[in-house]
């Protein structure tokens, strides 16, 4: 008898042991399989021992009894290989990597201290404070503060489209119930993503909040800013710089090439900000809400040219020259409810000149249009002309003697006009002369000392008059 004889009634008997099938059954029709059994064991012995080792052949197979053909023939186990998990979805980036393998997180802090030296640091009512709208750090009582605490996450999700997201944890939020300020509140400056309708990426397509090309100081990072603060001529015509719209950016690779050669020998620029940009924005300033259904229509040129044919006196030098526009209608926050009923014509036209530090540089901005204004004698809110800017000086010192590099500049500015961003767009008034140097040990490491003679009025339509005074201010710049 044949294994597979064995095997079979094996599991015949095996199915008679089953508890339905116990009961089913006698004692003597059991032991009558058991001896069956016995018998096929013993037969199955006597056959090995009789085989030749080297006959073997495949036994046909059997027919199987009618009890076990019925029941259910499992497969063998097969062996099981692992699947590795669904892989996410990955959009190539630039140079072939995964989206997620290109994102950088980077940002930096702005810590300050601040001195009245001399002037008006308190007043009494209806008189101004030597006060900056730039830097609350500057009054009563004020010592040390943050003035910008940056994150920027940024990657590319494709060959084509980029992001960018940069929230500031030096926030301060005014209204408390006690009128007490509160300080290092977090809030978004920009989010928006670059898409590249060409592959030479001269092209590009802006969508989200991002910084309204206005002005070339505007547009340049506070991180590589010379001067602690803007202008208020320039800065004065967009809140924070920033705003939510749609803007196209355009530079030829001939631009392109020479910000390149500027940003390799460490030259503090404006950013990729294209050599030509047109957007449009909701126009009412950085996290606010659009109040009308006019959009800020801007546009801004400007254009950097290598100075080397000149001969070898110029060799190195770069000049920039351009012009930035827009068209706006702006409701500034009134005193007495909310958001002024009224839009006003906020319209302005700028130019910008620089002469990039080899090892002197110029820097020069001017602004000229009409936007809303507190007007004292009416006591209201009208559309007023405005003007104003600067000219800077600067010297670049690259290897100095204590290590790194050393900037030592001056910068006077003057502005007329209204401050839409304050509580009834007060009028400023600005005279103002600063004398600083910046010493930057290592890359990750910055010193500014600066000393300012002020001759300003505040930003308060209650408060008439200039305050007039002296300020010392230092700050320490960590980038990371």
């Amino acid at each position: 008898m044949t294994h597979l004889k064995a095997a079979t009634l094996l599991a015949a008997s095996a199915l008679a042991l089953l508890p339905g099938t116990v009961r089913a059954q006698s004692v003597q029709e059991l032991q009558q399989q058991i001896n069956e059994l016995k018998a096929i064991v013993a037969e199955l012995r006597a056959n090995q021992t009789q085989a030749a080792p080297a006959q073997q052949h495949v036994p046909e197979t059997p027919k199987m009894p009618p009890v076990i053909a019925a029941i259910p023939v499992q497969e063998p186990a097969k062996a099981v290989t692992a699947q590795a998990a669904p892989a996410p979805l990955q959009t190539a980036a630039a140079g072939g990597k995964p989206w997620y393998e290109t994102i950088r997180l980077r940002g930096y802090t702005q810590f300050r201290y601040s001195e009245i030296l001399s002037g008006a640091e308190t007043a009494p009512a209806g008189q101004s404070r030597l006060r900056s709208v730039h830097d609350s750090g500057i009054g009563d009582g004020r010592n040390f503060t943050f003035r910008r605490v940056r994150l920027v996450l940024q990657g590319n999700l494709t060959d084509n489209i980029a992001f960018y997201l940069q929230p500031d944890f030096a926030t301060a939020v005014s209204n408390q119930s006690n009128g007490e300020q509160r300080e290092n509140f977090g809030q978004l400056r920009d989010a928006y993503v670059d898409i590249n309708v060409d592959k030479d990426h001269a092209w590009k397509l802006r969508i989200g909040q991002s910084k309204v090309p206005f002005g070339w100081e505007n547009l340049q990072s506070s991180s590589d800013r010379l001067t602690l603060d803007r202008s208020d001529g320039i800065n004065s015509a967009t809140i924070s710089e920033r705003d939510i719209g749609i803007v196209a950016y355009y530079t030829p690779k001939r631009i392109q090439d020479i910000w390149n050669r500027l940003s390799g020998d460490g030259q503090k620029l404006f950013g990729n900000y294209g050599a030509f940009g047109i957007g449009v924005y909701d126009g009412q300033g950085i996290n606010r809400t659009e109040q009308n259904e006019h959009l800020m229509q801007v546009a801004m040129l400007t254009s950097p040219f290598a100075l080397d044919a000149l001969g070898d006196a110029f060799r190195g030098q770069v000049v920039e020259i351009g012009a930035s526009a827009y068209r706006n209608r702006f409701q500034p926050e009134v005193r007495t409810s909310g958001v002024s009923a009224t839009p006003f014509k906020d319209e302005r036209v700028g130019g910008h000149f620089i002469l990039y530090p080899q090892p002197f540089g110029i820097q020069a901005e001017w602004a000229w249009g009409r936007g809303p204004e507190f007007d004292t004698a009416s006591q209201r809110i009208a559309t007023k002309d405005l003007n104003g800017g600067y000219v800077q000086g600067m010297y670049r010192i690259k290897k100095f003697a204590l290590g790194g590099e050393l900037m030592p500049y001056a910068r006077w500015q003057s502005y007329r006009g209204g401050w839409k961003s304050g509580t009834n767009a007060p009028r400023l008034e600005t005279n103002e002369v600063e004398l600083g140097i910046e010493w930057r040990p290592v890359r990750a490491l910055e010193f500014t000392f600066a000393y300012a003679h002020m001759n300003r009025r505040e930003a308060d339509e209650r408060r008439l008059g200039r305050a007039e005074g002296d300020l010392f201010r230092t700050q320490v710049q960590w980038n990371y």
